[in-house]
């Protein structure tokens, strides 16, 4: 954000922080707002504008030179400070801010005991008159032209350089299918600082998922741009992810599947669940466990098993001959 829009911003209100809150409690309170406004968990317009707000909060109060400038610049503007003119020196009327002016410029700054600041273009260590009229947003009584007197003892206002937005970073991040459809917090760096993301359940693999103010710095003033991160899944040799659903397969023998049964088997959790098997079931035959799939918001998707129809590897004679048996009695039952 731009210094020039700090005026009519009350970045401790964003916050929900007092204007004397530490350092540690701004943190807490802007890691609390971003757990509830993060784009990547709440999908609402309003959340997003919300995220970015308590980001340029966080950003100036975070830093202490830019919220030390941030509280001179909003107590000198809530003072009402004016400009005022006509004799041609240029005059500013500071009464009641030589504190903000004090520290920000220090005693050189041709504060008079009237409380009546003069910058010129003369020289003579005065302050520049355009870094002071950008830092307070170019709005203390400018006219069309944007240029103050003439004279000796005149000075030029010159507009402040357009905020612009960082650019945008790339990275890749790889996952289990466990954490692709349970959802994660993983560690990343940019520019060596580290810091926590939370990866949604059931991301799929070749997405990307944005995180918003993770980018490159922006430019006078400007947001951050954001970090876009593609995930990979790793294959798992158990389950598939489908939709919302975990797929596994699911072994049965030749009487649970012609009489039907109940087979245990473990879920991606590695919690035993039951699949009922109805009488019947041929190899491919689909049967589920309810809400043991993909927790997408309040909607879980189901275990899906997938019948895999098993046969002794090695036969003995009284096996081979109840199977020809069971086929007698089964009948022509296979098309072909």
């Amino acid at each position: 954000m731009a210094e020039n829009e700090w005026l009519s911003k009350d970045f401790y209100k964003v916050l929900g922080v007092s204007k004397d809150a530490t350092p540690e409690q701004i943190t807490k309170a802007y890691r609390k707002l971003a757990r509830k406004y993060h784009p990547d968990l709440n999908k609402t317009k309003e959340a997003e504008e919300k995220f970015k707000d308590i980001s340029e909060a966080y950003d100036v109060l975070s830093n202490k030179d830019q919220r030390q400038k941030y509280d001179a610049i909003r107590q000198f503007g809530m003072g009402g400070a004016r400009f005022a003119g006509g004799s041609g020196q240029g005059g500013f009327d500071a009464s009641g801010f030589s504190d903000i002016f004090g520290s920000m410029f220090g005693q050189g700054s041709g504060m008079g005991g009237n409380g009546n600041i003069r910058f010129t273009t003369s020289g003579g260590g005065n302050p520049n008159l355009n870094d002071i009229f950008s830092m307070f947003g170019g709005a203390a009584g400018a006219g069309s032209q944007g240029a103050y007197g003439a004279g000796p003892g005149g000075y030029s206002y010159e507009e402040p350089p357009t905020p612009t937005k960082g650019k945008d970073r790339n990275s890749k991040i790889t996952l289990t299918l466990r954490q692709a459809a349970k959802g994660a917090t993983v560690s990343l760096s940019v520019d060596g600082s580290k810091f926590k993301t939370h990866i949604p359940a059931g991301v799929r693999d070749g997405q990307k998922i944005r995180l918003a103010g993770k980018g490159h710095a922006g430019l006078n003033g400007g947001a951050h741009g954001d970090l876009y991160l593609q995930v990979s899944v790793k294959p798992d040799s158990k389950f598939t992810m489908r939709g919302h659903d975990l797929v596994m397969d699911l072994p049965v023998s030749v009487g649970e599947a012609v009489a039907g049964a109940k087979v245990e088997a473990t879920d991606i959790d590695g919690e035993t669940v039951t699949f009922k098997v109805p009488a019947g079931s041929s190899s491919g035959t689909e049967v589920k466990v309810a809400g043991k799939g993909v927790q997408v918001g309040n909607t879980p998707g189901d275990l899906i098993g997938r019948v895999m129809i098993q046969v002794p590897v090695k036969p003995g004679l009284g096996v081979k001959h109840a199977a020809k048996e069971f086929d007698k009695a089964a009948g022509d039952y296979i098309p072909r």
